[in-house]
């Protein structure tokens, strides 16, 4: 079931959203202080493209240069993806069909507004490897 969704979600919106976030992702790897940023942006990219089956988890060895890295990216750029992902969430649960689409869009809100200090892992990994 999970690779149904995703593939319909690849078709419909993933593809979009990944261009989206690696283009962004490049172009704050220009500069040497965006490199974490654009690094964090691929990592949104890539669970962009495929969300279900997977999850984020907050990384444990991470500490104030993240805490510093997600305050900047919150007022630079998480708010309005965050804004974006709940618009799009909204649109596509208003149909049956599109009600798992705009889950997969709410999962995104949380890693596209602090994504330093996160990692994504699949959701069938054992519980304490999470």
């Amino acid at each position: 079931m999970k690779t149904i969704l995703n593939v319909i979600w690849l078709v419909l919106s993933g593809f979009w959203l990944f261009l989206g976030y690696l283009v962004a992702g490049l172009i704050l790897c220009i500069t040497v202080i965006g490199i974490p940023f654009g690094l964090a942006s691929f990592r949104i990219g890539i669970y962009a493209l495929w969300p279900f089956g997977y999850t984020t988890t907050d990384r444990r060895d991470s500490g104030a240069p993240s805490l510093v890295g997600n305050v900047l990216w919150l007022i630079l750029a998480g708010w309005w993806l965050a804004l974006g992902h709940i618009v799009t969430g909204l649109a596509l649960c208003l149909t049956l069909i599109g009600i798992p689409f705009g889950i997969a869009n709410f999962k995104l809100i949380p890693v596209s507004l602090m994504p330093l200090g996160r990692e994504i892992v699949r959701t069938d990994q054992p519980f304490a490897v999470r």
